[in-house]
């Protein structure tokens, strides 16, 4: 993939605004890998990875209370559904078993009676027995940002595509939300984007 500034500043224009989109978040694991998986999913707009679950007013990477690691997901729900990304949320992790490690456990937060709802609804049509789930379901009751170096890892981690984001101008906070750099970082760490790379990488020159 080669990327041009122009471009990205392009799709992001183009992406649903803030007010457009819903909001999903879930804990899975080392949230490196889940930013990417959900990055790349068709009508995922923007992610960002942070912490939730716990009660530590202000957590940190190094000091981290009793949260976990989490990834938030902003979706167009003209596209997918929240049960859509529940689905994949089971999908990419083993819901039989609970790391002994709070920083990786596993939760699917809900914001609303309708999305713990959604979340029964695909336990009890699924093939696991009721007593045999331990990932934990919570009311989401906060989403505190990781450090700026925890964002959009694999993208960050590639210099030749991530300086183009430098050269359009982009910060810290706007490659956070940038659904360009989210669908990039997807690319990055392997999955497939095909239906981006063509909006993304093709040449304003040419």
């Amino acid at each position: 993939m080669s990327l041009y500034p122009s471009r990205i500043t392009e799709y992001d224009e183009r992406a649903p605004t803030a007010n457009e989109t819903e909001t999903a978040t879930f804990a899975l694991g080392c949230f490196w890998g889940p930013d990417a998986t959900f990055g790349a999913v068709d009508g995922v707009v923007r992610t960002r990875v942070g912490y939730a679950g716990g009660t530590k007013a202000d957590p940190t990477y190094h000091a981290l209370g009793d949260h976990s690691e989490a990834v938030q997901v902003d979706y167009d729900s003209t596209e997918l559904d929240y049960s859509d990304l529940v689905a994949i949320a089971f999908e990419n992790h083993d819901p039989r078993s609970q790391p002994r490690k709070r920083q990786y456990q596993n939760v699917v937060f809900y914001g609303s009676d309708a999305e713990r709802d959604a979340v029964e609804t695909h336990l009890r049509e699924s093939d696991w027995p009721e007593d045999a789930v331990d990932t934990r379901v919570e009311r989401l009751s906060g989403f505190h940002l990781a450090e700026d170096y925890h964002q959009k890892f694999h993208l960050s981690s590639t210099p030749s595509l991530f300086s183009p984001f430098e050269e359009a101008g982009y910060d810290d906070d706007e490659i956070r939300e940038s659904p360009a750099a989210a669908k990039v970082n997807a690319h990055t760490a392997g999955n497939d984007v095909a239906a981006f790379e063509d909006a993304l990488s093709y040449d304003p020159r040419q």
